[in-house]
């Protein structure tokens, strides 16, 4: 298993969690190269995790349509335009 890789299971939270720490030993500059790039590499898996779990979210998330009225007459998937 690549060091990078991110388990399928990791919640959006804990992969946030995990990537802010990994921006923290990087801002430090207290981080040798090779580790630096390795820390580089399972950010942006973790990055990428979020992102995922982000548009996933946000395809399950549907409007409320109001009538001319003002009162809801249902529900409309979400366009992310």
């Amino acid at each position: 298993m690549d060091d990078s890789a991110v388990p399928a299971d990791l919640s959006f939270e804990e992969a946030l969690k995990q990537l802010e720490a990994i921006v923290r030993q990087l801002e430090s500059g207290d981080v040798p190269l090779d580790e630096s790039i390795t820390l580089y590499a399972r950010g942006d898996a973790l990055k990428r995790r979020c992102e995922e779990r982000l548009k996933a979210a946000q395809a399950r998330i549907e409007k409320i349509s109001l009538g001319a009225d003002g009162a809801p007459r249902g529900t409309e998937p979400f366009n992310a335009s």
